[in-house]
């Protein structure tokens, strides 16, 4: 079951990759698109962590709620 799981979570998150438009602003490149993870992530880890968490929710509720964006 552990590795259903598994595989629902990494489709879920290949999908928000897709919704972003990722993969077609970057040519499919996913050297870039890891390199645009691995920033984000710096960014968490960094002092202004809060406001980026947040800045980054709201614009992620409107993007799952745009009904032209499907």
């Amino acid at each position: 079951m552990k590795r259903r799981e598994r595989t629902r979570q990494l489709i879920e998150l290949g999908g928000l990759v897709v919704k972003a438009e990722l993969v077609e602003l970057t040519g499919d490149d996913r050297a870039v698109i890891l390199g645009l993870l691995v920033e984000a992530a710096a960014r968490l880890r960094g002092e202004d962590r809060e406001q980026a968490l947040t800045l980054w929710r709201r614009r992620g509720v409107r993007a799952f709620s745009d009904p032209l964006d499907s």
